[in-house]
């Protein structure tokens, strides 16, 4: 009896349509550089509304900044994100090869702390890792 490659081959050409569109989005934000206001990509519609930083913010500044290597620079558009991503997804992949869901109550409550507190503190007056913007 034949097994169907189907269903592998489904999940190979899902694999590598991701890893294109994240290989084109890093180019795309490598290239370009988003701490410039004619930058092409959507202003955080929390900030637009509330003049406050979310926890996502600057995040794309801060993918920028590591692609040139200036993680001091990525450090003040978004500490946060710049570790806490890589650690997430360590987290996520030691989960899944243990066969275990990544998403417990636990580890949601934490993320939602994370991302609470982080963008309680960033909003801060006075506190200096925020955001940066060079215009023109």
């Amino acid at each position: 009896m034949a097994l169907s490659t189907t269903p592998n081959r489904g999940r190979l050409y899902t694999a590598l349509g991701t890893g294109a569109v994240v290989v084109g989005g890093l180019a795309y934000i490598g290239l370009g550089d988003p701490h410039r206001s004619n930058f092409l990509f959507p202003a955080c519609p929390f900030h637009a509304a509330t003049g406050l930083f979310c926890p996502g913010c600057g995040g794309l500044r801060m993918i920028h900044d590591v692609l040139h290597g200036d993680f001091a620079a990525a450090v003040v558009d978004n500490v946060v994100a710049l570790i806490g991503l890589p650690l997430l997804l360590a987290w996520i992949l030691l989960r899944r090869r243990s066969a275990r869901p990544w998403m417990t109550p636990v580890s949601a409550a934490v993320i939602v702390t994370i991302a609470v507190s982080w963008m309680v503190v960033r909003n801060l007056p006075g506190f200096p890792l925020v955001p940066t913007l060079l215009d023109g």
